[in-house]
């Protein structure tokens, strides 16, 4: 067994060009709906963006996912009518004009996409006791959720759009894609090339809800604690990067 000494590698800042790669498939990403063109994903394609997913971080390198891999039309008509019953409800949940714009969204792509991938949660993978999972035991989800992550950024710099489907019920989705009762659907996930991306989010742009001020969510040393000195500084480096971000090239 080689001691971790063995394991070290040399591991540099990225370049300037490798560097604004990451940020720009970050700040790019967009969760796509309607914009699905019929190409077929390759498989040497899905495969890098499946291995990014399993490269995640998981804590105490549980690898608590898996990946249930959609094609056929049938089992995506499958989960595609369990949205849409869902879908229905949950307008019912809004009200006056907020439901009228609800229904009004297009909030998958399931149909669209030549490729849904469901990620899941196995959460009794390793046994009971888990390093860092001892006492926060959501840890497990929270981990498959950085699978997500990664296979989106990872779609976003293969060309690929990425749309997450969270309109249902998980027992219907488990039907669909006879998912085992003790296994957690975390993300239902449309993928495919597509037309183009928008440049903003489509609920921001949409008027749903706006994007949150960065510098409005930061405390410091504690809840609500007060910038100082110190943190007036970082606000204002937060709002020359986002100002960067929002100027930079899509």
């Amino acid at each position: 067994m080689s001691s971790p000494m063995q394991e070290i590698q040399q591991q540099p800042a990225f370049g300037d060009a490798e560097r604004a790669a990451v940020y720009r498939a970050i700040h790019t990403r967009r969760d796509v709906r309607g914009q699905f063109l019929p190409d077929p994903v390759p498989d040497e394609v899905l495969a890098r963006v499946l291995a990014a997913a399993h490269h995640a971080p998981s804590v105490g390198f549980m690898q608590p996912w898996d990946f249930v891999v959609v094609r056929s039309a049938e089992v995506k008509g499958r989960v595609h009518e369990a949205f849409r019953t869902a879908h229905a409800e949950a307008a019912l949940m809004f009200e006056g004009d907020k439901r009228e714009t609800y229904r009004g969204l297009k909030l998958e792509g399931i149909l669209e996409a030549p490729v849904n991938v469901c990620i899941t949660c196995d959460r009794s993978r390793n046994g009971p006791v888990v390093v860092g999972r001892t006492h926060i035991p959501t840890m497990d989800l929270y981990s498959s959720v950085c699978a997500v992550q990664n296979l989106w950024l990872a779609a976003r710099a293969e060309g690929l759009g990425v749309g997450w489907v969270s309109i249902f019920h998980q027992a219907s989705l488990r039907e669909a894609l006879a998912i085992p009762a003790d296994i957690v659907p975390v993300a239902y996930l449309c993928i495919g090339y597509v037309s183009h991306f928008y440049r903003r989010p489509e609920l921001e742009a949409a008027g749903w809800l706006p994007r949150r001020p960065l510098e409005e969510l930061l405390h410091f040393e504690r809840w609500q604690g007060a910038a100082g000195e110190a943190g007036a500084a970082l606000v204002g480096s937060v709002r020359a990067a986002q100002a960067d971000g929002e100027a930079a090239p899509r």
